[in-house]
């Protein structure tokens, strides 16, 4: 056996490297070079490798290029909580309509969401040629159906729960369990934002109350927290933007100049502490926003003519709710608010409270959902493309999944169904109109086209310039992603 020398190290640096290529420590080793880019990469794996955002922590939202050229700038992400039937609204299926009172074929016995299923039920809307395309749609949102000719339709979506609470961080996190960031925290950290007085991300819950997934939607997770959507209302743009009772604008002022002096002096000492510096820039932020927020939120300023349009005035108060949250909506993404997230629908204990839950009595319950949603929605298309901001504006409308082709045995209503369901896109970079997948003859699965919600956020992301496998955060171990390891861009959509 070689000895070794008392006055030398126990091993050389290249023995050293030599012993931990090996076993777990060489794991643990290649982990950490990989982390820190230290490992040797050919081209081939260069465009691959995991792309992080260079964050400056003074200006964490500040403006930063997509991967690619972009053909949106900005999203506007209409979410139908509670899972809007595509048979009732732009699903037409007539061998549902002939075969109606019949069994399903092949369902035998079948057992969803909430129990046995019964026969197959026409929907109690009439289809019906709409727009210039002929696009078949129902009488239940008879506006939107008007405006088909300004959609991309994607007929052969799937879900991977059928239940809403999964169902809803799925479509807005890509990921059926809790704690993982929303679609528009992502998009906010790889691009920030040029709008330097208002949030990157806004949330606008249903005039109700929040969505089953509440927070869920616009959450940071494990991204910084300054990447969270902001949650804004058309009766109160921001909670707690008012200072407090008694103190006065002067006051205001001085606290925030001292509170300002005082974190300063602290980075000074510790100029690597970048969640102090995060945290100056929120309050830089909110500063800005009391001015800037209260203007945008001040829809008093909007015409009389366009009130009407949205029907801010209605006499029903969700309705007007749903329709003032609508054109704030628009005010934002005129604003250049990067990612606004917009619900139609709230959770509530009981039947028929809220949202498109239409279980026992379908006809009755989306007859009062259908006119809060129709109107005020087919306004801010319409809003939106006359000023010009669909043309770098993607307007996703989405929900968590489907409903069954049949009644619930027992029931007027329909199931839960993740095998099949309809989103559709307009605006910036998709083809309109047009159709793309399709379910079956009855609109129970997926049978062309079939489209995972991991692909439809890889094609939102593509749209903003971004690729969806390389746009990366490196948390517990393991680069994540929106999409996890799954998800193609819809090529096939793509104007």
């Amino acid at each position: 056996m070689r000895r070794r020398s008392t006055t030398q190290p126990w091993f050389d640096r290249r023995e050293f490297f030599a012993r931990c290529g090996s076993g777990l420590s060489g794991i643990a080793l290649a982990a950490l070079l990989a982390q820190r880019r230290l490992l040797g990469a050919t081209s081939r794996d260069d465009e691959r490798a995991p792309i992080r955002p260079a964050i400056d922590p003074r200006a964490p939202l500040r403006a930063r290029p997509p991967h690619f050229p972009a053909k949106a700038t900005r999203v506007l992400y209409l979410f139908c909580s509670g899972a809007l039937s595509h048979v009732d609204t732009f699903d037409w299926k007539p061998e549902l309509e002939k075969r109606d009172g019949t069994p399903l074929p092949g369902g035998e016995g079948l057992v969803t969401f909430q129990g046995e299923q019964g026969n197959l039920t026409r929907s109690p809307w009439r289809f019906r040629p709409r727009g210039e395309c002929g696009k078949q749609a129902s009488d239940l949102l008879p506006n939107l159906a008007e405006r088909v000719d300004r959609m991309c339709f994607l007929h052969g979506m799937t879900a991977r729960s059928n239940t809403h609470g999964p169902g809803e961080n799925q479509m807005s996190t890509g990921f059926t369990l809790e704690g993982f960031p929303g679609i528009g925290a992502w998009v906010s950290y790889a691009l920030g934002t040029e709008c330097d007085d208002l949030p990157a991300f806004v949330a606008i819950p249903d005039p109700r109350g929040l969505p089953q997934s509440m927070g869920n939607h616009w959450g940071s997770a494990f991204l910084p927290a300054v990447f969270q959507g902001t949650v804004f209302s058309a009766s109160r743009p921001i909670a707690h933007l008012d200072p407090p009772t008694g103190v006065g604008a002067d006051e205001d002022r001085d606290a925030r100049a001292l509170t300002r002096f005082l974190d300063e002096r602290r980075l000074e000492r510790f100029p690597g502490d970048a969640e102090l510096a995060a945290r100056i820039s929120s309050f830089e932020l909110a500063a800005r926003m009391q001015l800037r927020a209260a203007q945008v939120g001040d829809l008093g300023s909007e015409s009389a003519a366009t009130r009407a349009v949205y029907g801010c005035d209605d006499a029903n108060p969700i309705q007007a709710g749903f329709a003032r949250n609508c054109l704030l909506a628009r005010r934002l993404l005129e604003s250049g608010v990067r990612f606004v997230q917009l619900f139609n629908g709230a959770y509530a204990m009981g039947e028929g409270v809220g949202n498109w839950d239409g279980h026992k009595q379908l006809a009755q319950q989306y007859a009062v959902h259908a006119p809060i949603l129709d109107r005020p929605a087919a306004a801010l298309l319409d809003d939106l493309g006359s000023r010009g901001l669909l043309d770098d504006t993607l307007v996703v409308f989405t929900t968590e999944f489907g409903r069954m082709p049949t009644f619930q045995k027992g029931a007027s209503g329909r199931d839960h169904n993740p095998k099949g369901f309809t989103v559709w896109l307009a605006g910036a970079g998709v083809k309109a109109p047009f159709s793309f997948g399709a379910t079956d003859d009855f609109g129970w699965k997926a049978v062309d086209g079939v489209a995972t919600i991991y692909d439809l956020h890889a094609t939102i992301l593509h749209l903003l310039g971004l690729d969806h496998q390389r746009l990366s955060w490196y948390h517990n171990g393991i680069e994540r992603r929106l999409t996890d390891v799954h998800g193609r861009v819809l090529t096939e959509i793509l104007a």
